[in-house]
């Protein structure tokens, strides 16, 4: 049984991202603020769980959430900026996204930039926790949501790209994945900055 919360009296939210390893396609992050009382004993890390599941829980999370939100910073932008920034970012938009501002922030691993309400106001007080997504409810609920809705957005570019096998690998380093970067070449959505095909790296010639 997962806890309810790290800090009793607050309104915390719960933040975790998805796709942090992925070649191509965007990072998405949630945030979620659950009642202080509340239990749910199926909640877990989405990558101790079934796809099925996870999508069940997410109909759960989205009911019974005093507030969730979800966050996204794109392929081009994780470029811009390095993927550690960028999950925080994701992680950040879904917090500006929240229909309720939370007092404390609970967040899954080891990095953290302090968030603010607005430009002027002094950061949100935060604690990240390492495997925090197996520990704490609102962790876990926040890495359901921002996994499936990505799982989601990668099944709908799969469309454009069927040889990549996006509906599947959903973006992550794959060996069918990089062979097909090696005979089509890179998208739109992949990101220039990774090590799209491995120790092969240095033969590729990135396409448009």
């Amino acid at each position: 049984m997962l806890e309810p919360y790290y800090m009793k009296d607050a309104v915390e939210a719960g933040c975790d991202e998805a796709g942090r390893g992925c070649l191509a396609g965007p990072v998405y992050a949630a945030a979620v603020i659950l009642a202080p009382g509340y239990a749910n004993p199926g909640l877990n890390d989405s990558k101790q769980l079934s796809e099925k599941r996870r999508y069940q829980l997410r109909t759960e999370i989205e009911r019974d959430a005093v507030a969730w939100a979800v966050g996204v910073v794109d392929n081009v932008e994780i470029d811009r900026i390095n993927i550690l920034r960028a999950s925080i970012l994701a992680m950040h938009r879904a917090l500006d996204a929240l229909q309720v501002r939370p007092t404390h922030i609970i967040v899954d691993g080891n990095r953290w930039q302090p968030y603010r309400t607005r430009q002027d106001a002094e950061p949100v007080p935060a604690t990240t926790i390492v495997k925090g997504d197996g520990k704490y409810l609102s962790i876990a609920a926040a890495s359901i949501l921002a996994k499936t809705y990505r799982d989601d957005y990668m099944r709908t570019i799969h469309l454009e790209y069927p040889q990549y096998g996006w509906d599947s690998n959903k973006g992550y380093p794959s060996r069918s994945h990089r062979e097909a970067v090696r005979v089509f070449g890179a998208t739109k959505y992949h990101r220039m900055t990774f090590n799209l095909l491995g120790s092969a790296q240095l033969e590729f010639d990135f396409g448009e």
